[in-house]
């Protein structure tokens, strides 16, 4: 394990040295890759942002922001089976003939990790590039879902501390009153009986459904809305309780003890196995979303993604640098799905609010070495723009196919404000509702899909985000 954990490290650090050496001679020692993680809060459109991006990236036409590709030095792309034999590959080809069939629909959402590599070779370029031959760089794509992500921020809490930030989040949501009794009324001190703590962990794991279907993205422990083989297994059957403590056999002691079994034997394997070896992440995050469900949402959105972006950085927490082995991600983009749900008018709006969400802790991110970046994007552009008038009012708004109903449908989200803090300010001060404002969403289908040979998928921004997280990789 050491001596294949040394290989690992040593590996991945001559990776930059020898890739150029390797292309001024008559050979390929071998062949770098990098490791992409892409993970998404719920409802955020991973699926899509994979398939896209992958489209997009064998069929480049529509990636004209990627310098790479202005310049010409991609000779080729292709899908290789995955290094991993252990990983499900991600189903790449499924999904893109759900998204661009005659009938189009929105792929099903990825419920394990999974895995696919794009392979490019790359022409060298500058003065030199003429007389060096074509390399080939490989990106490993490793999807996962967000609920998974999440557990991170559990690895450095107690149960004790778990249960009283659980309990009094859950106090203040009408949606969890029935579940909050329930915990709360349960004696910790009383004998363990399993009967009790499977009827609990079942009221709770209800209470996390409805969380997510609430538009909340503070949905810890992940596995419970996502369990695969755990299902029923007392890993996942504990629940928040009162208390600090708690004698041999009693309820709450079983509780505390399966809450640290979750993390030995759930969350921290994925991390190390993982996590760790991911050298670039993908966060997307339903930004309009939160604002449609209202303040608590928006605010619970940016103290997670601060959480997360925290997590990103092991340098700076012990427990996290011994379980990467001190590695750090490299760059990370947080994204703003959904922008064609607005009209490019309001796209910088977007941006400027995620922006705003991750300041203080992005700031922490770049100061500490890694490279992040904000980005309103659609993976798939699902609409149109329009103006309309109403009330001799010009308003810019988007058409698109609802997917309730089939129909077309014109669409103004409302203005979202130029200043940040116009949204942010009530969410962290805990208003119930927007005061001065009713933030609509709507739920479009994918729109038949038009494209010219060497065309990928329609798209707002992907060939920025790749730009910033793969350019410097293909030049």
């Amino acid at each position: 394990m050491v001596v294949g954990r040394l290989a690992d490290e040593v590996l991945r650090g001559v990776d930059s040295v020898t890739s150029t050496v390797s292309n001024t001679v008559s050979g390929v020692f071998f062949e770098p890759a990098l490791r992409l993680g892409v993970t998404g809060l719920s409802q955020a459109g991973k699926t899509v942002f994979i398939t896209s991006l992958v489209a997009n990236l064998l069929d480049r036409g529509r990636m004209g922001r990627m310098q790479a590709v202005a310049e010409g030095r991609i000779e080729a792309a292709f899908l290789q089976p995955q290094p991993d034999d252990t990983l499900p590959r991600f189903d790449y080809e499924r999904h893109l003939a759900a998204l661009s069939g005659p009938e189009p629909r929105w792929p099903e959402s990825t419920r394990e990790i999974a895995q696919l590599r794009l392979s490019f070779r790359i022409r060298p370029g500058g003065l030199l590039g003429g007389m060096r031959r074509a390399r080939i760089q490989h990106v490993d794509i490793i999807d996962y879902p967000g609920e998974w992500l999440l557990d991170l921020v559990l690895l450095d809490k107690d149960y004790a501390t778990w249960s009283r930030e659980m309990l009094a989040r859950m106090a203040t949501r009408p949606f969890a009153a029935d579940c909050h009794a329930a915990l709360s009324d349960a004696d910790p001190t009383a004998r363990h009986d399993e009967g009790a703590a499977q009827t609990l962990a079942a009221q709770f794991t209800d209470y996390l459904h409805a969380a997510r279907a609430a538009g909340l993205p503070d949905l810890t422990p992940g596995r419970f809305l996502l369990p695969g083989a755990l299902a029923g297994s007392p890993v996942l059957t504990f629940v928040p309780l009162p208390g600090t403590s708690a004698p041999r056999g009693s309820l709450g002691r079983e509780m505390a003890r399966r809450f640290d079994a979750y993390k030995a034997q759930v969350v921290r394997p994925f991390f190390r196995d993982h996590f760790a070896r991911i050298d670039r992440q993908v966060v997307l995050a339903d930004i309009l979303g939160a604002i449609h469900s209202g303040p608590e949402a928006v605010d619970r959105l940016g103290q997670t993604l601060t959480e997360l972006l925290a997590a990103f950085r092991p340098g700076r927490s012990a427990w996290l640098a011994r379980l990467l082995g001190g590695r750090r991600v490299e760059r990370i983009l947080f994204a703003a799905t959904k922008a064609d749900h607005l009209h490019h008018t309001q796209h910088d709006r977007l941006t400027a609010i995620l922006t705003a969400l991750l300041r203080q802790s992005r700031d922490r991110a770049d100061f500490a070495g890694a490279r992040t970046r904000a980005l309103a994007l659609a993976a798939l552009r699902s609409t149109v723009e329009e103006t309309h008038e109403r009330d001799g009012e010009a308003l810019d708004c988007v058409r698109g196919q609802l997917a309730e109903t089939g129909r077309q449908a014109a669409f103004y989200a409302g203005d979202l404000p130029e200043d940040p803090m116009q949204l942010l300010g009530p969410a962290r001060d805990g208003a119930a509702r927007w005061l001065d404002a009713d933030f609509q969403i709507m739920r479009f289908a994918p729109a038949p899909v038009s494209r010219k040979p060497g065309d990928g998928l329609p798209h707002i921004r992907l060939d920025t985000a790749a730009e910033f997280l793969l350019g410097d990789l293909l030049a």
